[in-house]
């Protein structure tokens, strides 16, 4: 399975830095996978950041992936769920999955457009940064999941 994320702004905190590498490395006997970062904006409205930044993450998408945004309207799984759902994707001719972490002012409607999926994590707003290391860990808590392999609870 080929596994992209695409993340507007980097990862500057190095605890946060250690924790993506730590899951990114993890990953690996599961599936590629591949960071994209696009740059914040922060000139102009919210509107035109949004706007900008959605026009970046655009380019990033291939044509031939299953596109799932995180969005605090999205839908809520549990882990086993979001298991199920990669799972399913991947048997049935969804193997290229991309995950798209929007900035500090969220997601432009271009890029929700482009969503086959809405996830969310929770009601509650998290910072884009921290999510990165949330998403991560709960891609590779679903590869466990699918193997039928141990991980803590």
């Amino acid at each position: 399975m080929q596994i992209n994320l695409i993340a507007v702004g980097n990862l500057k905190e190095k605890y946060l830095k250690d924790a993506c590498a730590e899951y990114q490395k993890r990953l690996q006997a599961y599936a590629k996978l591949n960071l994209f970062e696009v740059e914040e904006e922060n000139k102009g409205s919210v509107t035109t950041r949004k706007q900008k930044e959605g026009e970046k993450i655009i380019k990033k998408i291939s044509n031939d992936t299953f596109v799932i945004v995180l969005s605090i309207d999205g839908k809520s799984l549990s882990s086993e769920q979001f298991a199920e759902k990669i799972n399913h994707l991947g048997t049935y001719g969804n193997s290229h999955l991309t995950f798209i972490i929007g900035g500090s002012d969220g997601l432009s409607s271009e890029v929700i457009q482009k969503a086959n999926l809405q996830l969310s994590f929770s009601k509650m707003t998290f910072p884009h940064q921290l999510m990165r290391v949330f998403l991560l860990e709960q891609i590779y808590r679903g590869f466990k999941i699918i193997r039928g392999e141990s991980y803590h609870k």
